[in-house]
């Protein structure tokens, strides 16, 4: 990634750390976004933004989080931020996220995507803007999740259609959607295991006298309650045995550490769309 000589200081004693800027600094994952870039040894922290108007513009971002001054002060302009980045981590809302996607594309520096909500015409401005930058974009960053959806497929894939699939789930109590979009994304990896779309076979709100299961469904349960971070199962469910594959996050921070990793994973990559699979060196580069 090429940067102007001054952007980049060398760690004391060790080599450059990657330029890292998080938006959205004020939020949940914007927050452990900057606790995990600020302890890495990989990279360092170069710029925070955060939306017109919102009261930490203007204020070194250290003392918004009630700790020293960090010597970076929150900016409203992403331009200012981003042309001075190897990479932005971006867990923010759709149409931020297609604005900084575009400034990315102008900085050439990688793209981290972890914003959800993004609905289909959203998609070709992220095509567009991934012919000139890297952009890694993913439902879920955790790198365990990732491995249980690749897993998954592999499975379904292997078992034949007597054993059904259901995808069980829980959350905090403050989820507002359910299916999580986790829970999606693996009953997707064991769709396209067993060849199907999943929309054909997806069996959701089981309630009263429903009939028997229908051969080769999916199915989905939910569980909301106090702070789950997340839990999600995969039963493989035969005559006379069980497969359950299993992820449990006790921890956000996760997601902010999948993030990291992408970011220093995509920077020196050319430019395209890639997923977490690439990340974990599970998926083919994308076509030219």
């Amino acid at each position: 990634m090429t940067e102007p000589a001054d952007t980049h200081v060398p760690a004391p004693g060790g080599p450059e750390r990657a330029a890292i800027v998080v938006t959205g600094a004020s939020g949940r994952m914007g927050r452990m976004l900057i606790d995990i870039v600020t302890e890495s040894a990989e990279a360092r922290l170069a710029g925070v933004t955060e939306r017109p108007g919102h009261p930490w513009v203007g204020q070194d971002i250290g003392t918004c989080l009630g700790r020293p001054a960090a010597g970076i002060t929150v900016t409203d302009d992403p331009v200012e931020a981003i042309a001075i980045a190897d990479a932005v981590l971006d867990f923010t809302t759709p149409r931020a996220t297609l604005a900084h996607a575009a400034l990315a594309a102008q900085a050439h520096c990688v793209h981290v995507i972890g914003t959800t909500g993004l609905a289909p015409e959203d998609l070709p401005p992220l095509a567009a803007a991934a012919r000139h930058a890297v952009i890694v974009r993913a439902g879920n960053m955790s790198l365990g999740v990732n491995l249980l959806v690749e897993i998954t497929a592999l499975v379904a894939r292997a078992l034949g259609p007597e054993f059904d699939i259901e995808v069980l789930e829980a959350h905090h109590r403050h989820k507002v959607d359910a299916p999580s979009g986790t829970a999606l994304m693996l009953g997707e990896a064991a769709a396209a295991g067993r060849g199907v779309a999943l929309d054909a076979v997806s069996e959701r709100g089981r309630d009263g006298i429903t009939g028997a299961r229908a051969p080769g469904a999916i199915g989905f349960a939910s569980l909301r309650g106090g702070d789950i971070v997340g839990e999600h199962d995969v039963v493989f469910a035969g005559a006379g045995e069980r497969i359950i594959l299993r992820h449990v996050a006790t921890d956000r921070a996760i997601f902010a550490r999948g993030a990291l990793r992408a970011a220093l994973w995509g920077i020196g990559r050319k430019p395209g769309q890639y997923t977490m699979r690439d990340v974990l060196g599970l998926g083919a580069p994308p076509a030219e």
